[in-house]
């Protein structure tokens, strides 16, 4: 029984699939972002040629498909969400715009406020306010609330938030809201506060009530649609759908909880990267990942990317718990442009369409990847396998137009685009890592996607990295990784109190509750089952809280309490280098995160389709035109050392040692690359 990952990306789906043995297939299609669905079925047959069957024969006998996927993440970017109307406490309607007294660039004075995702006319209030405490301080008013539903069907929305204050103490309101609406508007999306994001702060609960609102109709409608096309083809068995924490969650529960997958690709590489972390032993460890669009950029230490608990996306600020990912717009598809005799490339992307000038679909902006054609490191008749020949004059014609800019020869002007491009993902790293208090040079990058083989070695350099790993299955990576990832729910409950006050019991109460609605949402579920704890503390004159790890705290100890804030004086010593034991110390959020363990991932050396001869030789620019091997992946032997300068390449990826650099490929059959 096969398991299979599928990552749709701005440019190319990668899909893998793995055995029972841990034998990998891997395949690549072009997304088409009209409907993702079909270039994932295009990526399907593209696989199942790989495997030496059809694709109908290797559906039915694949037992899991794990899926990440950009829709809502392309809905929040491009403003194609559903259009929503909200439902809140009479004379609260203004919070998603008020924010919280600050904004992105706080000393710009003509910065203009983000758009809210649904506009004032289709805010309504409703009579109704829980206090802080749970009690109701104004009942629901029936006649307030029928004259807020029938303005919201009178609006024309197809999806409607409900956000009343304190909810997240006393749901009752909303619940009773949610049965008026779905008996008045059976057809449309409801999403509530008390079940999106049951914890304090007025503004991150309405702004990812709100975005769980915009995105939920159109995810929704892509999985109901996808589920019956994999059905069509031959697929009897579960989709799992990759969420922005890093675990999947089953389809029902996705188009529930739409906002937790606006981050749902880039996570499948940050699970791939918690399985590299075991396979080549280091827990520390910068994430890579280059693809056709964008970077992400991530810090693993001790095998373990940290999560937070709000990412802005786009207009819009989701308060979910999100895997700590930066994102930046460099891609094989960015393009070069000059202003005013200075060379820019970024962040915007030609994408999977029209894409390079070289894939020859309309494309005629200069991009990295034509840059890398020009430099000889492209192989234009191998490109993806041979399935998409590149127009190498085309790239000459387009890096020429930027040359001409410049005032420099077209080779110059390619060189000039990739160390550009190299500098700001650098500069990305560093956002990761030095900004944090982290220092670089002590980790081991870990590169894939498959634009990254090419840029990652002289990344490195620039940061003083030593060591580089490449995965065999480096340019579907992301879509290996989800077949590495967990059933997880992430539950929160604000309880807010000084530490000192609250007694161990009420604590166990909360954490022991939540731990008890994370197992019955894995009714049915045979693996074995993992539990996680947390608190959000801060000292009591602070506003912002840090979320620390409680796991290994017995629930039943005698001092539990003391023993928490224990541990919150040790964090924040960690964060901050400092703490202050004499001060109050107030517990906000109680986190209780359940997972659900799949089996494991096992790494065995890449099985492909079929492979091309030895490439030999190529001419290459590298600060001047050299001659330099190039090897296959597929047959560089266990223990094989090769020095650079030399290319790798494979039916998906090229990888580029430069002078002084080494490789040697592992026991997986994975490139480890040591730079002088």
């Amino acid at each position: 029984m096969y398991r299979i990952g599928i990552d749709i990306g701005g440019t190319f789906t990668d899909l893998a699939a793995v055995d029972g043995s841990g034998n990998v297939v891997i395949a690549k299609s072009s997304s088409t972002p009209q409907d993702p669905s079909d270039g994932l079925l295009e990526g399907l047959t593209k696989l199942a040629a790989a495997l030496g069957t059809t694709r109908e024969r290797m559906l039915r006998e694949t037992e899991r498909i794990v899926h990440g996927t950009t829709v809502a993440t392309n809905a929040l970017l491009e403003d194609k969400g559903a259009k929503v109307a909200l439902l809140t406490t009479e004379g609260h309607r203004d919070v998603i715009e008020m924010r919280e007294g600050m904004k992105e660039d706080r000393y710009n004075v003509r910065m203009a406020p983000p758009q809210a995702l649904v506009p004032r006319a289709r805010r309504f209030g409703v009579r109704e306010r829980m206090r802080a405490n749970g009690t109701v301080a104004v009942p629901l008013a029936a006649r307030s609330l029928a004259a807020a539903v029938e303005a919201a069907a009178a609006s024309g929305a197809e999806a409607i938030a409900v956000c009343y204050l304190h909810s997240y103490r006393n749901p009752e309101h909303e619940q009773v809201t949610a049965a008026e609406l779905a008996q008045r508007l059976p057809d449309t999306y409801i999403s509530l506060s008390s079940e999106v994001l049951p914890q304090i702060k007025e503004y991150e609960r309405v702004w990812t009530t709100v975005v769980n609102a915009y995105v939920g109709p159109v995810l929704a409608d892509y999985l109901s649609r996808l589920s019956g096309r994999l059905a069509d083809a031959g697929y009897t068995g579960e989709v799992m759908i990759m969420h922005s924490h890093g675990g999947v969650a089953t389809i029902p529960e996705s188009s529930r909880l739409a906002a937790g997958a606006v981050l749902s690709g880039p996570a499948g590489g940050i699970a791939a990267a918690r399985q590299a972390a075991k396979l080549i032993e280091t827990g520390e460890l910068i994430t890579f990942d280059m693809g056709g669009t964008s970077t992400d950029i991530a810090l693993l230490q001790d095998g373990e990317a940290p999560l937070t608990a709000g990412k802005q996306v786009g207009p819009a600020k989701v308060s979910l718990p999100t895997l700590d990912i930066h994102t930046l717009g460099a891609g094989g598809g960015s393009i070069a442009r000059v202003d005013s005799g200075i060379l820019h490339v970024g962040p915007e992307s030609a994408g999977a369409l029209p894409g390079p000038v070289c894939y020859g679909r309309g494309g005629t902006e200069a991009t990295v990847t034509d840059a890398n054609v020009v430099l000889g490191l492209l192989d234009p008749a191998g490109f993806a396998g041979g399935d998409l020949p590149l127009d190498a004059a085309a790239s000459e014609s387009a890096v020429a137009d930027v040359a001409h800019e410049l005032g420099v020869t077209a080779v110059e002007a390619a060189a000039g685009i990739s160390k550009v491009v190299n500098t700001t993902m650098a500069e990305g790293i560093r956002i990761v890592s030095v900004r944090r208090g982290v220092d670089p040079r002590g980790f081991t990058l870990v590169s894939f996607g498959g634009a990254a083989g090419l840029h990652v070695t002289e990344v490195a350099r620039l940061l003083d990295i030593k060591r580089v790993v490449i995965p065999n299955v480096a340019s579907v990576l992301s879509a290996w990784g989800m077949l590495a990832t967990d059933l997880r729910y992430e539950m929160v409950r604000s309880h807010i109190g000084d530490a000192a006050s609250t007694s161990a019991d009420e604590m166990r109460k909360v954490l022991l509750d939540m731990e008890r609605e994370g197992r019955d949402r894995l009714d049915g579920f045979d693996g074995r089952i993992e539990v996680q704890r947390a608190l959000d503390m801060r000292y009591g004159e602070q506003i912002y809280e840090i979320t620390v790890p409680i796991t290994d705290v017995a629930l039943d100890s005698g001092d539990f309490v003391d023993e928490v804030v224990a541990r919150f004086h040790k964090r924040h010593q960690q964060l901050y280098t400092y703490n202050a034991p004499g001060q109050e110390v107030v517990i906000v959020n109680a986190r209780t995160t359940i997972v659900g363990k799949l089996p494991e991932l096992r790494a065995e050396p890449l099985t492909t389709g079929g492979s091309r001869p030895r490439a030999g030789v190529r001419r290459v620019y590298l600060d001047g035109w050299l001659d330099v091997p190039v090897h296959r992946m597929e047959t560089v032997a266990q223990g094989e050392q090769v020095a650079g300068p030399a290319l790798f390449e494979s039916a998906t990826t090229t990888v580029l040692l430069r002078a002084g650099d080494s490789a040697v490929v592992n026991e997986h059959g994975w490139l480890d690359i040591r730079l002088p």
